[in-house]
């Protein structure tokens, strides 16, 4: 009797690559029916469909409508699907790494306006979405607060703030001057253009976290 053959070490990376690619479509799915049909029509069975998988997979993946759409917020933001963390990412690792401070503002302000320039007409969408979608903007905006608060830590340790600053109120400032409505205000409705948002603001954070 002829010895078995010996087995092959099992290679994971197809059957990750394959799953990958359905979350992308699933998720690419999801933004082509929320702008092209509205968000009551972007159901989980019409995602399914368009993105050539079962409704199961689509509840599998993200637990359904609202973790979906919320995955697309996520991937909208970070500007793609790499695993990566805001945090981590190269333009944020630049604006941490900078040590002029008038540079550092003006960078942070530039990856600002990069997020709301991909994010305004998604944000736009979901707010007239109605309480459905709530949450999903309110995890955003927590997660945003969470960002914003390392961000203003980050200038404390680098001793940018002015001394005796309240680093909690500071963070609350930054988050609300460096929030979606905002930029939207200045932008949609009175017409700013994004360099002129993005000097606008940079100005404004030089102001409330380093004026004396």
């Amino acid at each position: 009797m002829a010895p078995d053959a010996p087995r092959r070490p099992y290679d994971s990376s197809r059957r990750q690559n394959a799953a990958r690619h359905n979350r992308a479509a699933m998720v690419a799915a999801c933004r082509e029916l929320l702008f092209a049909e509205g968000y009551r029509a972007c159901t989980v069975r019409a995602v399914a469909e368009r993105a050539g998988v079962s409704p199961e997979t689509v509840y599998k993946v993200f637990g359904g409508k609202t973790g979906l759409v919320k995955a697309l917020w996520d991937t909208t933001l970070a500007g793609d699907d790499e695993p990566l963390a805001m945090s981590e990412r190269p333009q944020l690792k630049l604006v941490r790494q900078t040590g002029d401070v008038p540079a550092k503002l003006r960078l942070y302000a530039q990856f600002v306006r990069g997020v709301h320039e991909r994010l305004a007409p998604l944000f736009a969408l979901l707010t007239e979405a109605g309480g459905e979608v709530a949450e999903v903007l309110a995890v955003s905006e927590r997660e945003r607060l969470t960002g914003v608060t390392a961000f203003v830590g980050h200038l404390a340790d680098a001793g940018v703030l002015r001394p005796g600053s309240d680093t909690a109120r500071l963070a609350d400032a930054c988050w609300a001057l460096t929030g979606p409505q905002l930029f939207t205000l200045l932008t949609a409705d009175r017409g700013w253009d994004a360099d002129a948002y993005e000097s606008w603001l940079a100005d404004m954070l030089t102001t409330v976290l380093t004026s004396p």
